[in-house]
């Protein structure tokens, strides 16, 4: 199966955004995938090559098992699960003494979901 012309271009951008950030153990490499209906996001060491943290959009959809109805008006929306997430990490990361962060966009345009994340990321305490 050939990988579509958007997706070669993302796959491009990002290997030029790889060879000018590297993540360690002290500022860790904030790192971001998105689907077509989800949003993944991992705080990355580098230098051993381990993942140290990592959210979704899974884990906050499992908290919440009920849908009320301001999720139907927007509150639920892609962007706004996208800023929980954001806030999930940041959380996570605060309990493991980890404050500052590089943002890894993963070749993604920095607005819409991208950027929620990182509003919410910021919000939590992370600095980047």
């Amino acid at each position: 199966m050939a990988i579509s012309l958007r997706k070669q271009r993302r796959i491009r951008r990002h290997g030029r955004i790889r060879a000018r950030i590297f993540g360690t153990s002290e500022v860790p490499r904030l790192c971001i995938f998105k689907s077509v209906n989800h949003i993944y996001c991992q705080l990355i060491d580098d230098e051993k090559g381990k993942t140290l943290l990592s959210a979704s959009d899974l884990e906050i959809k499992k908290s919440k098992t009920k849908k009320t109805n301001e999720d139907k008006k927007g509150a639920g929306s892609k962007a706004a699960v996208a800023y929980e997430v954001g806030k999930l990490i940041a959380k996570k990361a605060q309990e493991k003494k980890i404050k500052k962060v590089i943002f890894d966009r993963g070749g993604f345009t920095y607005h819409g979901r991208i950027k929620s994340l990182a509003d919410g990321a910021r919000e939590g305490g992370l600095i980047f």
